[in-house]
């Protein structure tokens, strides 16, 4: 929402805020940057502005993994310099975190912001990677494999990163003075070509792959240094890979059994 006016009608008892909404997406970001201002960045200091006004001061933001670029340092820290992203969406959300701090340093806002890493899980967007993949092998296409297969990311099932958002808030309500930064991933990056393996193992089918040149954007690994998560909140991820897509492939074919069901009826 672009005016602050938009939140008007928000319930003034409101403890917290709990911000995860926002347009996600690396590569359509370098298509449309201008809507992810807008939805991003603008939004964010609207819902700043309407907890300055009412008197808010607990605020908790879903940042990004994105915002460390093509960080040479791995695991990722929050005391790395998160100085060059490579997207237009990983600079909104650096933007986002920025202007968070303005709000805490001149309006005494409390806040955690929370950077994901590649979040997965039932009901996951149909565009992101694992998603796709399971619908594509489903139905018996090659999956698109950008790359050599060797980029990596920090998978984390969705309901560990439930888990450190609530973990985080409790935190965030019974401390005062609070503005922080916290990785929430799973501490175990794994390879595009193993995620692919593994899917396919679990769907029983043969691979099929299209191999393709690395996408504008995409950075080789993502890597989360969880040490501070589990100090500060005790956050403790405790989903390997392999259980999480089971959970997913086992939604999805559900999903997909209900969907034909309906369109039968």
């Amino acid at each position: 929402m672009r005016d602050v006016s938009a939140y008007d009608d928000w319930p003034r008892e409101v403890t917290a805020v709990i911000h995860l909404a926002g347009k996600a997406g690396v590569r359509p970001s370098i298509q449309a940057p201008l809507d992810y201002l807008h939805a991003n960045i603008t939004a964010t200091n609207n819902i700043l502005e309407w907890m300055k006004i009412h008197g808010r001061k607990k605020f908790l933001f879903a940042s990004s993994s994105s915002i460390y670029g093509n960080n040479r340092k791995i695991p990722f820290s929050e005391e790395d310099n998160v100085d060059f992203p490579i997207s237009p969406y990983a600079s909104s959300k650096k933007a986002c975190e920025l202007l968070i701090h303005t709000y805490h340093h001149l309006h005494g806002l409390d806040t955690i912001n929370l950077r994901f890493f590649t979040v997965y899980g039932p009901r996951q967007r149909p565009d992101l990677a694992i998603h796709k993949f399971i619908q594509l092998i489903d139905q018996d296409q090659p999956i698109p494999v950008y790359g050599d297969g060797s980029t990596a990311r920090d998978y984390t099932f969705v309901t560990d990163t439930v888990q450190g958002i609530m973990r985080a808030l409790h935190y965030l309500l019974s401390h005062e003075g609070v503005y922080e930064t916290a990785n929430l991933g799973n501490n175990n990056p794994v390879s595009l070509k193993e995620l692919i393996t593994t899917i396919y193992e679990l769907m029983g089918k043969i691979p099929q792959l299209q191999y393709l040149p690395m996408q504008p954007g995409d950075v080789n690994i993502t890597y989360a240094d969880i040490s501070k998560a589990q100090r500060l909140f005790q956050y403790e991820p405790n989903t390997p890979l392999r259980q999480g897509l089971a959970n997913f492939i086992e939604w999805y074919q559900s999903a997909r059994i209900q969907l034909k069901s309906i369109i039968i009826s």
